[in-house]
């Protein structure tokens, strides 16, 4: 059995996990250069991004009430459509994948635990932890990599709750 943690990710291509890690990356990159104001800015956009599970909800609830009000002023046939909404659901709770989720993973849209894994570098390069070293001045790729690798585990076990 996967666990929770690991289904998306399990059924997103090699390549678009790939490039999601390196986007991560990049940003720790990035705002660690920018200095402090801009890793405060960055936490509160982070806080504000939609993981998978809230846009693949989003998404179904709205094709949902379409095909019911479709259905109910247009051609009973329009009330298949939120039976198959329901099945998709259904099929990415059991299983971590349905239709949509490849679109959705390609656009960008991030697990909550690579939410959470750029989230604890930017803690991390903010001296939030104590066992994690603050690095100070220019960041390059590599630190920022070792910065990601060393608080992925705590990310992952931070959102072992979700449903990613």
């Amino acid at each position: 059995m996967i666990a929770s943690t690991q289904r998306v990710a399990r059924h997103t291509a090699a390549s678009v996990n790939e490039k999601i890690r390196r986007q991560i990356q990049d940003n720790i990159a990035l705002y660690a250069a920018a200095g402090p104001a801009a890793i405060e800015r960055r936490l509160g956009e982070l806080d504000r991004e939609w993981d998978i599970e809230r846009t693949l909800e989003t998404n179904a609830a709205a094709v949902s009430l379409l095909g019911t009000v479709l259905g109910a002023s247009m051609d009973r046939r329009w009330f298949v459509l939120p039976g198959v909404v329901a099945g998709f659901l259904l099929q990415h709770a059991l299983e971590g994948w349905c239709p949509p989720l490849p679109l959705f993973r390609r656009l960008g849209v991030r697990t909550r635990s690579e939410i959470d894994s750029e989230r604890y570098a930017l803690n991390a390069l903010r001296g939030d932890f104590r066992d994690v070293p603050v690095i100070t001045g220019q960041i390059d790729q590599l630190a920022a990599e070792q910065v990601y690798q060393a608080v992925r585990g705590r990310a992952a076990n931070a959102s072992g709750r979700a449903n990613v």
